[in-house]
C-alpha cells in the first residue's frame, strides 16, 4: 500500500480510446485489468474523462478542409486536430466497460468548445485550472502515479503539469499505451524525464 499522500490517476480509459474506438490507441484495453489491480494499493483515485461538447475546435471535422492528425494555429498555440472523439454522453466517451470506477474523484475536461484540453490539471492553454490541483492539495497528497491513454498526449501533459505544480510524479508506462505518430512516443517520454518525471 502507498501512504494517503499518494495519489493514482487513470488518464482517459475510454470506449473512444480503446480498439474498435474513433482514435483508437493500439493495445489501449490491455492496460484494464492491472489498472485495477493496482487501484488497491491507492487510498485515493482519481479518473479522467475526455468529454467533450459536439462540434468541438479541436475536432478536424469543425475545420474545412482539414483532416485528422492535420496541425492549425490556435489563439493558444498549435493544436493537432482529431477525429470526433469522447462526445458528451456518447458511449465512445464512457469509460471501458471493464474498468473500475469506484474512484474518488471524475474529473473531466476538454468541455470548453473553443479550446482542448490534454491535461488532468490545464486547458491546452496552459493557465485555465481544471481543479484536480485543489482537489489533491486539501486532499493533501504530495505524490501521484499516473497510468493511462494515451501515453504522448494526455498522460504526458498531466505528468508535466503535475511535478511542474510541485507533485512527486511517476508515470508506469506499463499501465500506458501511446499514439506514437511521428516520434511523439519517445519526445514525450524524454520531456517528462526532463521535467522531473520518474518514468517506469
Amino acid at each position: 500500500m502507498h501512504p494517503k499522500s499518494h495519489a493514482l490517476i487513470v488518464i482517459d480509459v475510454q470506449n473512444d480510446f480503446c480498439p474498435g474506438g474513433a482514435l483508437a490507441v493500439a493495445g489501449g484495453d490491455d492496460i484494464v485489468a492491472g489498472i485495477n489491480t493496482l487501484m488497491d494499493d491507492f487510498g485515493v483515485v482519481v479518473l479522467t474523462q475526455d468529454w467533450h461538447p459536439v462540434g468541438h475546435s479541436s475536432f478536424a471535422s469543425s475545420h474545412a478542409g482539414k483532416s485528422p492528425l492535420e496541425l492549425v494555429d490556435m489563439p493558444y498555440g498549435p493544436q493537432v486536430l482529431w477525429p470526433d472523439h469522447c462526445i458528451q454522453g456518447t458511449t465512445g466517451a464512457d469509460f471501458h466497460a471493464d474498468l473500475r470506477t469506484d474512484a474518488d474523484l471524475i474529473i473531466r475536461k476538454g468541455m470548453n468548445p473553443a479550446i482542448d484540453s490534454y491535461s488532468a490539471f490545464f486547458e491546452n492553454d496552459h493557465t485555465t485550472p481544471t481543479g484536480l490541483e485543489g482537489y489533491l492539495r486539501t486532499r493533501g497528497i504530495t505524490d501521484v502515479t499516473l497510468v493511462g491513454l494515451a501515453t504522448d498526449f494526455c498522460v504526458n501533459y498531466s505528468a508535466v503539469d503535475a511535478a511542474n505544480l510541485g507533485f512527486k510524479v511517476t508515470v508506469r508506462t506499463d499501465l500506458c499505451r501511446g499514439i506514437d505518430f511521428d516520434g511523439s512516443l519517445a519526445a514525450a517520454i524524454e520531456g517528462m524525464k526532463s521535467a522531473g518525471v520518474t518514468v517506469l
